[in-house]
């Protein structure tokens, strides 16, 4: 790649990824098989092509989609919900496609957290990998506590402790048995995600057209009937409306995050050069099946002014789906619901601790950390990160009292602001590998995976920008007359936010680092051994085989 020419305005007329480009010479010497490659003590590459699928889909479809798009109608209305949730799928678009051209050149274990060390700064590789621990490792409990209160939905009489300490020894289970293992489970837990929400999409349009119970067609009634937009907390005017769409915008961007996972689990993947630009190239398919189709057809079903809407019901009582399915008559399906909705949070949850302890590995490779969270075993596993992000599950059982509960619920806000950060410096991460690429003369038509919107790092400055905005405002609500936990919940919105600057000021100012030079940035490291892993795969032969290899 080095010393052919580039054409940032002939670069755009190319369509989206190619896969399978053709391999070149990096100037990196030949593959020796002896002194290139896993091992024993490092990250295996365990994950196949169907795992980082799931993987990238699992981290799109969650209880944000199944749950949290209530509270989205209340706010928004069907309009107002429908356009939040297609903003924030661009942005979610432009950061994955961008991360997509790094981590498939170079699927190196960190992701996006070593990638920084590279192209940006020892100081930003530390303040990324840090705020992207903190951000998983305090989900995780949160999650816990979710599958704690879904199980209540059958069974109220025992306690809660008793179901997060079950969910905890399942997760890390799951997690301690290897890569391989948690990309089996997140296969099926995925798996039951896309059936899921494809039946309620499907029941959802029946239930519209007349097809249930009680033979009412709904159509577009409810956008007629209170309307398509909100008045937010009764503001009169467009003024009212637009913060109604703008309430449903900041919430959607915490129903997108954790789409990036797949960047974590590069190092770890099979053929990455082959099954990581195939993952990433489809996440626009996920984004407007799942969550486009479905906040449309969420609209349809249920008016944005119906009692007790969005309260903050955490089992399937609490969806849009169920309450469309319970007015339409239909008993069983509400359990069925929320069986899958406990799939759901135990899938996080795994993924929780899954990217938490690689974060942390990561950090230990760029010794950001203490190196003993390097440790492996044989298989590839790093058991010490794995215990030590393991132990913070503990942290659940704080939801168990009232005012530990509102201690813990404080420090789970400040991770919705953590991972709109971890995107926004994906999009930085990329424009300065996009950079680094026009200054040494690389082509990015020869990488992996391309995207036409990236030929002037577009969709990255598009990313950056609107995830700027959205982060300087997303709690704009706490000013309100009406709020009454103003300092509470403005310290823990806008607390990361001031800690990113801090964290990477701070560690400069220890490190005396200094930020990489375009002309220094090193695109040749680790490129023999992730050549000697990329080889052809057996194309699906069945219809079902080629349908499945396009929609995953």
């Amino acid at each position: 790649m080095s010393g052919i020419p580039y054409d940032d305005k002939k670069d755009d007329l190319y369509a989206d990824a190619h896969v399978g480009a053709p391999q070149i010479d990096y100037g990196v010497g030949e593959y020796d098989p002896e002194h290139v490659g896993p091992q024993n003590g490092e990250l295996k590459r365990q994950l196949k092509s169907r795992h980082i699928a799931m993987i990238s889909i699992g981290g799109v479809i969650g209880t944000g989609l199944f749950l949290g798009t209530a509270g989205a109608l209340k706010n928004g209305g069907p309009l107002g919900l429908l356009l939040g949730y297609a903003v924030v799928g661009s942005i979610c678009y432009a950061v994955m496609i961008s991360l997509g051209e790094m981590v498939a050149y170079l699927p190196v274990p960190g992701g996006h957290i070593k990638l920084a060390d590279r192209f940006v700064d020892p100081a930003f590789a530390f303040t990324l990998g840090w705020n992207y621990w903190y951000n998983w490792t305090i989900i995780l409990p949160a999650e816990l506590s979710a599958s704690a209160v879904l199980i209540n939905y059958w069974n109220k009489s025992v306690n809660n402790g008793v179901w997060i300490t079950i969910c905890l020894i399942v997760v890390f289970a799951i997690n301690f048995a290897g890569a391989g293992v948690y990309g089996e489970c997140e296969f099926w837990f995925a798996s039951i995600k896309v059936l899921t929400i494809i039946g309620l999409i499907i029941l959802g349009i029946i239930l519209t057209a007349g097809g249930g119970p009680d033979k009412t067609a709904h159509g577009f009634e409810y956008w007629k009937n209170p309307g398509p937009l909100v008045q937010y907390a009764g503001i009169p005017g467009a003024l009212g409306k637009f913060l109604g769409f703008w309430a449903v915008l900041s919430q959607a961007a915490f129903s997108y995050i954790g789409t990036e996972i797949v960047a974590i689990a590069a190092g770890e993947a099979k053929n990455p050069r082959r099954n990581l630009p195939r993952a990433i190239k489809r996440v626009y398919v996920r984004i407007l099946l799942f969550y486009i189709l479905g906040t449309f057809v969420i609209g349809l079903l249920v008016p944005s002014n119906y009692p007790n809407l969005g309260l903050g019901s955490k089992n399937a009582a609490g969806s849009p789906f169920v309450i469309a399915i319970k007015r339409s008559g239909i008993k069983a399906l509400p359990s069925i619901v929320n069986a899958c909705l406990l799939t759901s949070a135990w899938s996080a949850a795994s993924s929780d601790l899954y990217t938490s302890s690689r974060a942390l590995y990561g950090l230990a490779l760029s010794r950001r950390a203490p190196k003993v969270f390097t440790k492996c075993t044989k298989n590839g596993l790093p058991w010490v990160s794995v215990i030590f992000c393991a132990l913070f599950g503990a942290l659940a059982y704080m939801s168990l009292q009232s005012s530990a509960g509102q201690v813990f619920g404080y420090f789970a806000n400040m991770t919705a602001a953590a991972g709109l950060l971890t995107w926004w410096g994906i999009c930085f991460l990329y424009i300065r590998f996009h950079k680094g690429m026009r200054v040494q003369g690389m082509n990015r038509r020869d990488l992996p995976y391309w995207s036409r919107f990236n030929g002037k790092a577009f969709a990255a400055w598009y990313g950056i920008i609107m995830i700027s905005v959205i982060l300087i405002f997303f709690s704009w609500n706490v000013f309100l007359p009406s709020e009454t936990t103003f300092t509470a919940n403005f310290i823990t919105s806008y607390l990361p936010l001031g800690l990113f600057p801090v964290l990477y000021f701070g560690f400069k100012f220890v490190k005396k680092t200094r930020i990489v030079r375009a002309s220094e940035m090193d695109f040749v490291s680790d490129i023999a051994q992730i050549e000697a892993e990329t080889y052809e795969e057996e194309k699906p032969t069945t219809w079902i085989g080629k349908f499945w290899s396009w929609l995953m």
